[in-house]
């Protein structure tokens, strides 16, 4: 059940703010996350995880507690984890957003200030910028660069077409982005979805008909709450803030925080990967389009209601499987291993729609909050975000298995490690 509060005074939008500003680490996560406000979630996803492990790589190289990402990036003894950790955050966000350089550099300023002159702090400086250079260099050539669209050459009943709004499909080309931590996408692509005459796919339909449209009376108004929350909120911005409060209220040290960034955001964004190898490969129409053709369906269970709008824009690309939920499941199978599944106290930023604020104590309750968001909100067919669900376990379960291990200091493992 979800625990929506418009009405709870808090002394800050997120818990643990003065707190997470002494520590670099979620300082230049708060600056990264302002930064790449303005990229699509797909491309922002790809740019913190390449931001975040370059703030693991060269906090990791300063503690040596980790396996580390690259491999290639050393400090020498003493070098400053503080300053390591600004170094690797301003050289990628400066190269990644441009137009913020100059609000990049005051902020790097600023931080490195607050350490003392000396040996430690050039030592982490030069850590820092080479674990930059090492992580831009690492993505160079990924793919993200070869754009590529779709646009439908078929209407047969089930195949995608444009969506109210758009001109094309977008997002092609990211079935092809080269993963952080999984290996070959292909490798967790899902199966087929429902036939369109089958039960489930006309329950689905029926429920997106009922509390999906933009005049729908079926709606409870937490429902439309959470719809327009999590429709204005990437997931890039919302489990990055998770991270921040979770480790601020349970203690953990700098290098643990940064290792937790760097899972959490290396799962989401090849999750996208994955999502959009599977959207690419079956290609489903969005409800908007199934709603309004469903006489064309041959199922005797639906029926086409051709004025339906969906209550919040629907994406320009295929819908099976949903990206929103496989990132976000991702992002939660990582967090449910390093913090534990329940016993957190979570508030979502009340600045992303005005008057809604999000609070939570479970990492489940916010992944069910963004399936309901994206059915009520008449986007996704309930089956997307089950397979979604499915991808996105399968995905953060393999990076966290594989990647960035603990190597010692076993006081500060993970609270449910594996």
């Amino acid at each position: 059940m979800t625990h929506l509060s418009r009405a709870i005074a808090l002394t800050t939008a997120l818990i643990g703010t003065q707190d997470a500003n002494a520590d670099p680490v979620l300082e230049w996560n708060d600056i990264m996350l302002t930064a790449y406000a303005g990229q699509n979630p797909v491309n922002a996803a790809r740019s913190a995880a390449t931001t975040q492990l370059a703030v693991f790589e060269a906090v990791n190289a300063t503690t040596r507690e980790y396996q580390p990402y690259l491999g290639s990036v050393f400090a020498l003894p003493g070098a400053s984890t503080e300053a390591a950790a600004i170094a690797a955050a301003h050289g990628v966000i400066r190269a990644y957003a441009p137009e913020h350089r100059p609000m990049l550099n005051e902020r790097r300023e600023a931080s490195l200030a607050a350490i003392a002159n000396g040996p430690a702090k050039h030592a982490g400086i030069a850590v820092g910028e080479a674990a930059a250079a090492a992580m831009l260099a690492a993505r160079a050539n990924d793919g993200s660069a070869q754009i590529e669209t779709h646009i439908p050459t078929s209407t047969a009943p089930g195949e995608w077409q444009l969506t109210p709004g758009s001109t094309c499909g977008s997002l092609a080309h990211w079935r092809h982005l080269r993963p952080f931590g999984i290996g070959n996408p292909r490798h967790f692509r899902l199966e087929p979805p429902p036939a369109l005459q089958s039960t489930r796919y006309a329950r689905a339909l029926n429920e997106i008909r009922r509390v999906g449209g933009v005049n729908s009376d079926a709606r409870p108004q937490d429902r439309a709450d959470v719809a327009q929350f999590y429709a204005a909120a990437s997931p890039t911005r919302v489990w990055n803030a998770i991270v921040k409060q979770v480790a601020v209220a349970q203690g953990r040290s700098l290098t643990h925080t940064a290792r937790a960034l760097a899972l959490v955001n290396m799962a989401m964004s090849d999750a996208c990967i994955g999502a959009f190898d599977t959207k690419y490969r079956y290609r489903l129409w969005r409800p908007v389009t199934a709603i309004r053709n469903a006489h064309l369906d041959g199922n005797f269970f639906t029926h086409a209601d051709p004025e339906f709008t969906s209550f919040v824009a629907t994406p320009c690309h295929p819908g099976y499987a949903s990206a929103h939920a496989s990132s976000s499941y991702a992002a939660r199978a990582v967090l449910d291993r390093i913090y534990g599944k329940r016993g957190h106290f979570i508030t979502m930023p009340g600045d992303v729609v005005r008057g809604v604020k999000l609070q939570y104590t479970a990492f489940e309750q916010i992944t069910r909050d963004i399936d309901d968001a994206c059915v009520y909100g008449g986007i996704h067919f309930r089956f997307d975000l089950e397979a979604g669900a499915k991808l996105g376990e399968h995905v953060g379960s393999h990076v966290y298995r594989e990647n960035l291990v603990c190597l010692r200091n076993w006081g500060d493992r993970d609270r449910v490690g594996l």
